[in-house]
């Protein structure tokens, strides 16, 4: 401090200034025998000025959002004070908090229970692997994968019935994004018109988006997701593809894209009308809802 009791108001209020947010203001005004009073409206008013302390306020917002964003949104004020502190900068825990409220920061570990909890409402699975349904269009599931191609990759988006193990609608994209489940799913709901519909699916981002959700809720369509990190859950469509890549895609030597889209064409039309399948009693997915319709 480069003054002392005797010296001018002035010079004292601008030197505690600089230590506000440090101490106690108490102990400030002790020190330099200087009203409380008088030295909050001296800080009020310079608020509004360029002053060391809007200066000081400024370079610590700056750095409290650089150590909460490097924590991935962890820290609270304690944790922030304590690195700002461990990196020289002299400030406050009254003062850090002060600042992440009017960032409108605060450490997502409050809320993380209550975070996971909506995600489990949300991605509720409503089929817990029951993959044998008792008539078609009852429940779909669905996912993408990726194959590449002369140093490109491309999306295949497929959907099966259950009942059946048909695929029902596939597309190709050069993006998985969620217009391309949107648009596979269209093409499935138009053809086949389901009155109630399970859609199943993993949790990527492109089938929880809110334009895939919102679309199957105008359609009145249950959305179901696998359990996080779990394959089994949509097994169905991890075998489909599985088979499709070593029955095909990875035993063919395409000389176009073209050529690529019209061999998996083929082999899904195949795939559904003459390949017999397990689950269907070794019966093909076209002649299991064929039997159904006939019953």
């Amino acid at each position: 401090m480069n003054c002392c009791v005797g010296s001018p108001l002035k010079d004292k209020l601008n030197e505690l200034e600089k230590l506000y947010g440090q101490y106690n203001v108490h102990v400030l005004c002790d020190a330099l025998d200087i009203p409380r009073g008088t030295f909050h409206n001296h800080i009020k008013r310079n608020k509004r000025d360029d002053t060391y302390y809007a200066k000081h306020r400024e370079e610590l917002r700056l750095k409290i959002q650089e150590i909460y964003d490097e924590s991935r949104q962890i820290y609270g004020s304690d944790k922030i004070l304590a690195v700002l502190q461990r990196e020289g900068y002299h400030t406050s825990k009254k003062m850090v908090l002060e600042l992440m409220h009017d960032m409108g920061l605060t450490s997502t570990r409050q809320d993380a229970k209550k975070m996971y909890d909506k995600e489990i409402r949300k991605c509720k699975n409503h089929i817990n692997q029951n993959f044998n349904p008792d008539t078609p269009n009852q429940i779909w599931v669905s996912d993408v994968t990726y194959y590449k191609f002369n140093n490109k990759v491309l999306y295949i988006c497929a959907i099966i019935d259950l009942y059946s193990r048909m695929v029902i609608s596939y597309k190709i994209g050069k993006k998985n994004s969620t217009n391309l489940v949107k648009s596979t799913f269209k093409q499935a709901y138009e053809t086949r018109n389901p009155k109630k519909l399970i859609f199943h699916t993993d949790r990527g981002s492109n089938y929880r988006s809110y334009t895939m959700c919102t679309y199957l809720k105008s359609l009145i369509v249950t959305q179901s997701f696998s359990s996080a990190h779990n394959p089994y859950d949509n097994s169905v469509m991890e075998s489909f593809f599985s088979t499709m890549k070593r029955e095909e895609l990875y035993i063919t030597k395409y000389r176009s894209e073209q050529e690529l889209r019209n061999c998996i064409d083929k082999y899904i039309a195949w795939y559904n009308t003459i390949r017999p399948h397990r689950a269907v009693g070794n019966k093909t997915p076209l002649e299991a809802e064929t039997a159904f319709a006939d019953k």
